[in-house]
């Protein structure tokens, strides 16, 4: 008889559960595995990887310029004027200035790499996050994606957005007020000024980038 009231209360907290899943479901995707089935990405992803070969090869070749120069300079230097000297050094100088700033724009945060991933990739992306706003419909309170390294959320219904309802208990007037929010059932709340509650999605953007990101989050 001890065990029975534990016993019960554990059964009425999974029937709660089942009952809250079912009223709010939540579904998740991956999107590194839906992307890497369509033939427009691996395309996107081959040309992405040809333009940085050949960007490297660019640089790496003026690095080896850069040390036949210098190697060359060591071994004329006992014959060389000082005046030689340091127009051989300042233009080894510029060539090694010049090198990084194209290592810069062609791999920097923003660099030519990075602007053509999101010319070719994120129309790609943004297709795939319409296609998951279209699944979740009505069915769906929220979709997480698990293909990254951390499950990001990629869509969320306003219908289940609280924040407004908190700032009311905290006797603040929302910013958002007037637009209606549905009764919050939790903390008794009615819609603002009366009206009735909007039921929208927003997209909850992720920290990478981007759906995928691989962007959802960024690929590469």
């Amino acid at each position: 008889m001890k065990r029975t009231f534990p016993t019960l209360i554990l059964l009425a907290v999974l029937l709660g559960m089942v009952h809250e899943a079912r009223a709010q479901r939540i579904a998740f995707v991956n999107t590194k595995y839906i992307l890497d089935q369509m033939p427009e990405y691996s395309s996107a992803q081959k040309e992405l990887d040809r333009l940085s070969k050949q960007w490297q090869e660019e640089i790496d070749e003026r690095h080896l310029q850069i040390k036949r120069m210098r190697d060359s300079y060591n071994a004329e230097a006992i014959l060389l004027t000082e005046e030689m000297k340091r127009t051989r050094q300042d233009e080894i100088d510029r060539r090694e200035r010049e090198a990084r700033d194209l290592q810069k724009k062609r791999f920097g945060p923003n660099g030519d790499l990075f602007k053509k991933r999101q010319e070719l990739i994120q129309p790609i992306q943004d297709r795939v996050y319409t296609a998951v706003k279209e699944v979740a419909g009505t069915s769906y309170v929220a979709v997480f994606d698990i293909g990254g390294q951390s499950s990001n959320l990629l869509f969320a219904s306003e219908k289940y957005d609280k924040s407004d309802t908190v700032l009311r208990k905290l006797g603040i007037r929302p910013g958002k007020e007037g637009e209606g929010e549905e009764e919050d059932k939790e903390f008794g709340e009615p819609p603002a000024d009366g009206q009735p509650a909007k039921d929208s999605e927003q997209r909850t953007p992720s920290p990478e980038t981007k759906p995928g990101g691989q962007d959802m989050k960024q690929p590469r």
